[in-house]
């Protein structure tokens, strides 16, 4: 006679949840797990091993009265809302994969001898946000008007990313968990995330949301660092947190990508958002509410522009284009001061192959033809 195992509606519900599915869907596509959910049967052992690989779940969870919550180490903050310490699962391995790395690397740093940055931390929630913005600009050595120095916005990313990175700060891109394409990051949930350290801060960027919106974030998390606070956002219609320093750090960001001085010497009462938006290498959306925030157009100009807007974005199915060369998307989702420093700390025999195949989520051959190409 076949095992079966008792297993809670509840325990079901949440590990479906957790694993960053909807439950209506998953049911619908898995008649099994629905008899299961509806009572009718019960899993046999088996099949609720295959379940937990299923929904990326230790076995033995499944089996306690309730699952163990898991809280992810730094506040997300959502639009609207307060700050939360719930994610889906994809997000939350990504935060673990970089607290990780950044373990490993602040302490081979402060091994090795390197100095804390002196930018961490340096402003609170009190400071002027331009104040914040002016040191920002000259840590990394840009001008007021650097953006619009770029033909367009892949250039200037590319510029503030090495500008960001050259300075101490490990800025990765990515649209998955790791290098596992079938476990994708959602924009809704998290367009980015910051983790601050005295020796490394690490600045996570969602490569699947909209190419010109994912500026924004670059410098709304390169904020926290100036202010010393680790956080992931959502940032929804372009409207922040009701938390201080979530509307501390968007001020900031949109004053650094689109400065107040040239912004109105750049608008007219008939502006084109887009056409501004190719000017400051931004999303219309950031145009539309630095309009709106300096009080040159009213609230429902800028809601009707946005609905509009994200409909024709969904209209074109806007795709993230992070395929392509293999070495170049593992350059962004890796970070090239990261792997400089993995490569580094090889040579000089302070880490293993396998540490630094775990390190970069490269291995074999992959890994070496990666070092070659890039250092």
């Amino acid at each position: 006679m076949t095992t079966r195992v008792e297993i809670k509606t509840d325990t079901l519900t949440r590990a479906i949840e957790r694993a960053g599915f909807v439950l209506e869907e998953f049911l619908l596509s898995h008649p099994k797990v629905a008899q299961w959910f509806n009572g009718e049967k019960q899993p046999t052992v088996k099949q609720l091993e295959q379940f937990a690989k299923q929904v990326r779940i230790p076995f033995g969870y499944l089996l306690l009265d309730e699952l163990p919550q898991e809280k992810v180490p730094i506040p997300f903050f959502r639009t609207g809302k307060g700050k939360t310490d719930k994610v889906s699962l994809n997000v939350y391995d990504t935060i673990l994969l970089l607290k990780n790395r950044q373990t490993w690397l602040a302490d081979y740093l402060d091994d090795n001898g390197f100095d804390k940055l002196p930018f961490v931390g340096k402003y609170n929630a009190k400071t002027d946000y331009k104040k914040i913005v002016a040191d920002i600009r000259k840590t990394l050595k840009l001008p007021e008007d650097w953006a619009t120095q770029h033909k367009n916005w892949e250039d200037a990313l590319k510029k503030l990313s090495t500008a960001i990175e050259d300075v101490g700060i490990v800025v990765t891109f990515n649209g998955v968990v790791s290098n596992n394409n079938k476990r994708p990051l959602e924009p809704s949930e998290c367009r980015g995330f910051v983790l601050v350290d005295p020796h490394v801060p690490f600045l996570f960027v969602n490569n699947r949301d909209a190419k010109a919106a994912q500026m924004f974030t670059l410098v709304h998390e390169l904020v926290h660092i100036w202010l010393g606070f680790s956080a992931g956002f959502d940032n929804a219609q372009m409207l922040p947190s009701n938390d201080p320093l979530e509307l501390l750090c968007d001020r900031a960001a949109a004053e650094f990508l689109v400065p107040e001085t040239l912004f109105l010497v750049a608008w007219t009462d008939e502006q084109d958002f887009r056409k501004l938006a190719r000017k400051f290498k931004v999303s219309p959306i950031v145009i539309g509410r630095r309009a709106l925030d300096l009080r040159l157009i009213e609230k429902g100009r800028f809601f009707q522009f946005y609905k509009n807007y994200i409909a024709g974005i969904k209209a074109k199915k806007e795709k993230n284009t992070g395929g392509g060369d293999f070495f170049a998307t593992s350059r962004k989702r890796v970070s090239p001061r990261f792997a400089g420093f993995v490569n580094q700390a090889l040579k000089q025999r302070q880490i293993t192959h396998l540490d630094a195949y775990r390190l970069t989520g490269l291995k074999g051959k992959t890994f070496q033809a990666f070092m070659e190409k890039n250092f």
